[in-house]
Parts: structure tokens; C-alpha cells; sequence
């Protein structure tokens, strides 16, 4: 028989830190420079391209606005307040940017993956936007997010859950592709066929 998942508040379940407030424009840099994960860095989905990332003009910046594999990245500000987990593409510690916040969870308690899904899902969305602030740009507050209910099944279930949705996105992107292939297909064969009676 399986147990049941525990509902319990995010501050329990894991560290909750702002991102690097900085204090002017960031300029990218020419060479070197720190990768940095940035609002836009963060799809609505709640994924990040971590290949993608670019590197700013910026040192001497604390340890702890870094994020590492088993991190999670929060947007607290805008239309969409997902969350992304950080995995194994992310080759070497980034640097978070404000308005995205840090989710440290206690990797005996808590998978990253999972807990990005479970932000992701309706419910906590549905939660987030009650306790937001703002109007056509909301913002969630450190206070809000602590407050989050997040069910809580043990770690095989969560990581059985991770992989699930997964596959499920596999399945909807590779879907997209083969509807796509097949509108091609069909223009293409439409234009012969159009071509046939000149």
C-alpha cells in the first residue's frame, strides 16, 4: 500500500535566497566573465537552456547566489512564476540574478525535479497568484513562496513522477514534430500536384 502524500510548506523543505541584486545594467562580458542565469533564461514552462547562458562582467560576487546542479531557479516576477531545477547540462556553478530566487531543497527529503514540477502544477500556481503582489506584473514575495503547500511523497515517487513528466513532454514535443513533418508533406504534395497542370 502506498502512503499518501504529506502536504508541507516549502520553507520546510528547503532553503529560500534571493538572487544577486545588481546594482546597474550588466554588460556581457568579452572574455571569461561569470555565467549568469537571468529572468528570460528561465522559460514559462519551467526549463532553462543551459547552453544558452551568457557570462556577465561581474566578480567578487558570494558563493550563495550560485547555483550548482540539484539547485532550483524560481521566477518570482512576471505572467508566469515557474520553476526550473538545475541537472548535470549545467556544466559549472551560475549566478542567479534577481527577481529569480534560489530553492535549495534537502536532497533527503526533497528531489529538485520534483519540486520544480510540483511549483509548476496548477494548484501551486493557482496558490502563488493568490499571495502575489502587483497587477499586469506580478511579483511573489519570499514570504508567499515559504508559505507554498507542497505534497510531499517519498523520493522513489518523486523521482518516478520526474521521470514520468519527462516522457510525457517527450512525447508532446515529438507529437508537435510529426504534425509539422506531416503539414509539410501535404504543402509539398499540394504544390506538385498544382505544378502537374501547367
Amino acid at each position: 500500500m502506498v502512503n499518501a502524500a504529506v502536504a508541507m510548506k516549502l520553507a520546510s523543505l528547503c532553503s529560500i535566497l534571493p538572487g544577486y541584486a545588481a546594482r546597474a545594467k550588466l554588460d556581457r562580458a568579452e572574455v571569461g566573465g561569470t555565467l549568469a542565469i537571468q529572468l528570460g533564461d528561465v522559460r514559462p514552462e519551467g526549463a532553462i537552456e543551459t547552453a544558452g547562458l551568457s557570462r556577465v562582467a561581474l566578480a567578487d560576487v558570494a558563493a550563495k547566489y550560485f547555483v550548482s546542479p540539484g539547485d532550483v531557479v524560481f521566477r518570482s516576477r512576471g505572467e508566469s512564476t515557474t520553476a526550473a531545477a538545475l541537472d548535470d547540462s549545467l556544466a559549472e556553478p551560475a549566478l542567479v540574478i534577481l527577481p529569480l530566487i534560489i530553492l535549495r531543497p534537502n536532497p533527503q527529503r526533497l528531489d529538485a525535479g520534483y519540486l520544480a514540477w510540483a511549483i509548476n502544477q496548477q494548484s501551486a500556481q493557482r496558490q502563488l497568484r493568490e499571495g502575489s503582489q502587483g497587477g499586469a506584473m506580478r511579483m511573489v514575495a519570499k514570504p508567499a513562496l515559504a508559505e507554498l503547500d507542497v505534497p510531499v511523497p517519498d523520493l522513489r515517487t518523486q523521482r518516478a513522477v520526474v521521470e514520468a513528466a519527462c516522457l510525457a513532454h517527450r512525447q508532446r514535443d515529438l507529437e508537435r514534430g510529426l504534425a509539422d513533418l506531416r503539414e509539410r508533406l501535404t504543402g509539398a504534395q499540394l504544390a506538385q500536384h498544382c505544378e502537374s497542370f501547367n
